[in-house]
This record gives structure tokens, sequence and C-alpha cells, in this order.
């Protein structure tokens, strides 16, 4: 079997014969693999009305548990989404009734958001979706090389500096 990535590092080997292309090619087929995934998963999304960031933030305050609320920057840590984007995507949220957003009475300076029951609702069927969605994107790999694969982009994950939420020392 041959993937795309395939021709560039014959292409590579052929231009550049003294350089070892294989780096390329696990870089390459992981940049490759992350387009083709975060493709049908955009499809995912907006079959429940949803962008990436939206369905990202939405899941973050599901999983959070009742009350499904978090402040702004406990949001920020827990989500895949940028500080400076979370005003504006916490307010476009709150536009189309997913969340509210509202004053922390325990600690005015801060910003709480709530999770709506509509945004409940939509989240909730998304995220089933999603997983039946990722299940099947994974399909060709048996369960062995799904727990073999999980593993090792772990292990490239931390190498590269990834830490999980409240590691920083933050």
């Amino acid at each position: 079997m041959r993937d795309s990535v395939d021709r560039l590092l014959e292409q590579w080997s052929t231009e550049r014969p003294d350089i070892d292309p294989a780096p390329m090619g696990v870089v390459g087929r992981v940049k490759r693999a992350s387009q083709l995934l975060e493709r049908t998963l955009r499809e995912n999304y907006a079959a429940h009305d949803l962008q990436s960031w939206e369905f990202d933030i939405l899941a973050t305050l599901r999983r959070s548990g009742s009350p499904y609320q978090l402040t702004a920057s406990a949001l920020v840590e827990a989500s895949m989404v940028t500080s400076g984007a979370i005003t504006n995507r916490i307010d476009r949220l709150a536009a189309k009734e997913l969340v509210t957003r509202e004053t922390d009475p325990g600690n005015r300076r801060s910003v709480l958001i709530t999770l709506t029951e509509h945004g409940y609702r939509v989240v909730d069927a998304a995220v089933g979706d999603h997983v039946e969605h990722e299940t099947r994107a994974l399909a060709g790999l048996d369960p062995h090389e799904q727990g073999d694969l999980t593993e090792l982009l772990r292990k490239l994950l931390i190498s590269l500096g990834d830490t999980a939420p409240n590691e920083t020392g933050h």
C-alpha cells in the first residue's frame, strides 16, 4: 500500500540523496491525517449547525460536569481556544442561546460561562455523533493498532512539549 506521502519521499530521495527523508514521512503523514480528519469533523459539526470552535467550547462545558459552568479563564485552560478569542466566541455562543455569561458573585472580576439547556441538548447530540464519526474514521485500524497509535502519539506530543492542563504551574 502507498499513500500520498510516499511519492514526496521518493522525490526527495532522488533530489537529495544525502538526506534521510524518513522524518518528513512521519510529520507529513501526521499533518495529512490531521487535515483529512479535520475535514470530516467539520462536516459532522455542520450537521449540528456548529463550527469546530463552538463544539470545543460546548464540549468543554459539558464534560466539566453539573452545573456545566466554568470561568472564562478555566474555559480557556480546559479547551482548545485561545484566550484572545474567548470573549468574542462566548458572545457568539450567547447570541445563539447556547451559553450564558454572568459575573461571578464570588469574584466580581471573573465571568462565569454556563451551558444553557438548549446548549446541553445541542452538544449532547453532537458528541454522540462525534464519537460515532471518529469510530468510523479509525475503522482502518484494529483495536490493538489504535492503542499503539494512541501511545505513540501521546509520546510524541509530550516530547514536543505538550502538557495536560494544570501541569504548567499556572
